[in-house]
């Protein structure tokens, strides 16, 4: 419930509504350079050559604030519980607790502003189509695949010790990963799975993929929701020193356009593992299945 956010949180938020944001956040526009499984990608409405977008945001500084205020009152919860923690951004609280439905509650607004928030970018991001290319809305057919989001806790059905039981999943660095037939997957992509996105870094692929029955067994239904970082921030711009990253990038096909001081930096390429490397070991494993690989061509970062 909104009641729960601070005010602070409800400021911020009112003023970043559409809009990208920093660090790892971006706007990808792409191009199907592979298709792995032809029957999902169709279901998906994905075909080799096609011109895609991806869109990475999330719920801005409302989000920020949210963290910010629970960090500050399970601190303090967190004393009255007896845990030792070894750092204060572990504090926490039991679900059930007063503090924990406070939070959770929380986190839920958080998350419908996420969604909100790539909404109005979508839409903003088709009208600038619409608008270059000099066609309307229905010529232009561009829709939405998928709208899928991490770093977030949601409760679920899963076995437990052989038993079913309702349980609350926070999926810190992964995603949803639900395989064919799973009753919360929309009835349009049932029967092949979850859509599942996984960018890489600027200068190389990022992965469509569906969920896979392995991962219900092995990982509470999830798969990873990115390459995942290899360099610290800090360490990324000391190795960027004296290079020139958007040519480099303008060398590989990619044009980059960013606005934050050393954004650049800190996102180059070798900062992230590669990205084909980690989507041939999720799907060996069989928590998620390949579906399609897209190469960048246009990158805007926050």
């Amino acid at each position: 419930m909104a009641s729960d956010l601070s005010k602070r949180a409800l400021e911020r938020g009112k003023k970043q509504l559409g809009t990208l944001g920093s660090g790892n956040h971006f706007l990808e526009v792409g191009v199907v350079k592979q298709v792995f499984d032809e029957t999902i990608a169709h279901r998906f409405g994905i075909f080799k050559g096609q011109v895609t977008l991806m869109i990475h945001s999330g719920s801005r500084g409302l989000g920020f604030q949210v963290c910010d205020d629970f960090l500050a009152l399970m601190t303090k919860h967190a004393k009255k519980t007896g845990f030792t923690l070894p750092d204060r951004q572990l504090s926490c609280a039991y679900i059930q607790s007063h503090e924990g439905q406070l939070y959770y509650n929380a986190m839920a607004c958080a998350a419908n502003y996420a969604w909100a928030n790539r909404q109005v970018l979508m839409h903003r991001a088709r009208k600038v189509f619409s608008k270059v290319l000099g066609i309307g809305p229905s010529s232009l057919d561009m829709r939405l695949v998928y709208d899928v989001c991490h770093n977030i806790a949601r409760k679920e059905e899963h076995i437990v010790e052989g038993k079913k039981k309702t349980v609350c999943v926070h999926r810190k660095g992964a995603t949803r990963s639900f395989p064919p037939g799973h009753s919360a997957i929309c009835k349009s992509y049932r029967d092949v799975g979850q859509p599942i996105l996984i960018p890489g870094d600027m200068g190389t692929a990022s992965y469509v993929l569906a969920g896979a029955k392995t991962a219900m067994e092995e990982t509470f239904g999830s798969t990873c929701h990115g390459a995942g970082r290899v360099l610290s921030r800090k360490a990324a711009k000391k190795a960027s020193k004296g290079r020139d990253i958007r040519r480099e990038l303008e060398e590989r096909g990619v044009l980059v356009r960013w606005t934050g001081r050393g954004t650049l930096a800190e996102e180059l390429p070798e900062a992230y593992k590669d990205v084909n490397q980690v989507v041939e070991v999720v799907h060996g494993a069989g928590i998620s299945k390949k579906v399609a690989k897209l190469k960048p061509v246009i990158v805007i970062k926050g």
